[in-house]
C-alpha cells in the first residue's frame, strides 16, 4: 500500500500536467485565431477527446474553445479599429 500523500502527490501532477496542456492549446489558440477553429486537431494534439477538451478548457479558463477564439477575434478587431480613428464629419477614403 502506497503512502496516502503519494496519491495526492500523482493526482496533483496529473492536474498540473492537464493545465500545461491546455494552455498550450490557448496559446496556440492565440496564435492561430484568425484561422478556422479544429477542436478536433487541438484536442488531439492535448492528447485529449474533443469533449473532454471542450469541458476542461471551460473549468480552466471559463470559456469553450470556441468562445475563447471568437473573444480573441472580437479583441484584435477591436484593437485594429481603434488604432484607425476616423472623425464622423471626415468622409472614408474610398
Amino acid at each position: 500500500m502506497c503512502h496516502p500523500s503519494w496519491s495526492r502527490a500523482r493526482a496533483t501532477a496529473h492536474r498540473l500536467g492537464l493545465l500545461a496542456r491546455l494552455r498550450r492549446v490557448r496559446d496556440r489558440i492565440d496564435r492561430e485565431y484568425a484561422r478556422p477553429l479544429d477542436v478536433v486537431a487541438l484536442a488531439r494534439d492535448a492528447r485529449l477527446t474533443a469533449g473532454e477538451l471542450g469541458h476542461q478548457f471551460r473549468l480552466a479558463y471559463g470559456l469553450s474553445p470556441h468562445a475563447y477564439v471568437m473573444a480573441r477575434r472580437a479583441e484584435r478587431a477591436a484593437a485594429a479599429m481603434a488604432g484607425r480613428r476616423v472623425p464622423a464629419t471626415e468622409p472614408h477614403p474610398s
